[in-house]
C-alpha cells in the first residue's frame, strides 16, 4: 500500500474501499469485513449513506477476530447538509455519526456537501478535531472557487476535498487548486460510476492488456499516480481483490496523457451541483428526526 501524508503528519491509504449505495446492513458490513481482511485499511461511508452501523460492525469484527488493530484502520465519513444548518446542529450531527458507529473517534470527517452554513459546520469540526473525536477533517465536493474561498477563511484549512474525479472528468483547476493548499484529494467514482464504457474502450483495454490487468486497475492507477486518493467500490469479493492490486505496475507518461484525453471536461453524473433543483433537493433531504 502507498500513502499520502495530510497536513497534520497523518498518513492516508492511497487506496480505500467506499460504501456508497449499499444501503442493506448485512451486505455492508460483509463487504467491508471482506475488504480489511482482503487489506483494505481505508473505509469511506457517510450520515446519508446510513450504513455508519453496519461499518463499525465490521471493523470490530475485524479487530476482535485479530485481522487488525484500531489504528491501523482509516475510518471515513461525513456530515449530511441536515446537520449543517449551524454550530449546534453539526455538534450533533457528529456525534450521531460516533454513536451510530461505535467509534471513540474517527479517522477523517468530511462536510459532504458546499451547501447550508458550511462554515459554522466546520467551526464545529474544528472543535471535534481540537478534542480528538475526529483525527482529520476536511470536504466534499468543493470545486475550485469555492474551496478557494474556504481555505483564505477558515482557521483550519481542510486536509482532503472528496470530489469526483476519473479520466472523463479529469478536474486539472481542480486539483491545482488543492495543491496550493496542501489538501490532499480524493476521488468518488473513480471508475466512472457506471458510466461512460470504459471496459469497452480500445485505448484501454490495449494498455490492460500490456500490463495484464483490468481496464478498472488501469484506471485506479492512473489516480493514484496523480497523488489521487481512490475509494473505488464492490460488494463482490473478487472486484475487491482486484482493486487494491495496483501497487505492481507503473503507467508511462504517454499512456497517462492518453488515459487523460478522454476528458469530457465536464461532469455526467446525476450529482448536479450547479442546478439549483438539485441543490434544493439535497437541502430537503433528511436522513434522521
Amino acid at each position: 500500500m502507498e500513502y499520502v501524508t495530510l497536513t497534520n503528519g497523518l498518513k492516508m491509504p492511497m487506496v480505500g474501499f467506499g460504501v456508497f449505495r449499499v444501503p442493506d446492513k448485512k451486505e455492508c458490513q460483509e463487504s467491508v469485513y471482506q475488504a480489511i481482511k482482503t487489506g483494505y485499511r481505508l473505509i469511506d461511508t457517510a450520515a446519508s449513506y446510513t450504513n455508519e452501523d453496519a461499518v463499525g460492525q465490521a471493523v470490530r469484527q475485524a479487530i476482535d477476530e485479530g485481522i487488525c488493530q484500531r489504528e491501523d484502520l482509516f475510518i471515513t465519513s461525513k456530515l449530511w447538509v441536515q446537520d449543517m444548518k449551524n454550530y449546534d446542529a453539526a455538534r450533533y450531527g457528529i456525534d450521531a455519526s460516533l454513536k451510530k458507529s461505535g467509534l471513540e473517534y474517527i479517522d477523517l470527517y468530511l462536510l459532504h456537501q458546499a451547501m447550508g452554513d458550511y462554515f459554522s459546520a466546520w467551526r464545529a469540526m474544528e472543535d471535534a478535531y481540537k478534542e480528538g473525536k475526529l483525527k482529520a477533517i476536511g470536504v466534499s465536493n468543493f470545486y475550485p472557487h469555492v474551496l478557494t474561498n474556504f481555505c483564505e477563511t477558515v482557521k483550519i484549512k481542510p486536509m482532503v476535498n472528496q470530489v469526483e474525479l476519473h479520466p472523463y472528468f479529469t478536474q486539472e483547476q481542480a486539483l491545482e487548486t488543492m495543491k496550493q493548499y496542501d489538501v490532499i484529494p480524493e476521488a468518488w467514482a473513480p471508475l466512472g460510476g457506471g458510466r461512460y464504457n470504459p471496459f469497452e474502450d480500445e485505448m484501454l483495454l490495449g494498455i490492460a492488456k500490456k500490463y495484464q490487468k483490468s481496464v478498472g486497475q488501469v484506471l485506479l492507477r492512473w489516480n493514484v499516480q496523480r497523488g489521487v486518493v481512490v475509494i473505488p467500490k464492490s460488494t463482490h469479493i473478487e472486484r475487491i481483490i482486484e482493486n487494491i492490486d495496483i501497487f505492481d505496475f507503473q503507467l508511462n507518461e504517454d499512456e497517462m496523457n492518453q488515459i487523460a484525453s478522454l476528458d469530457m471536461g465536464y461532469s455526467g453524473s446525476r450529482t448536479k451541483h450547479f442546478d439549483p433543483e438539485f441543490v434544493k433537493t439535497v437541502l430537503d433531504r433528511k436522513i434522521h428526526d
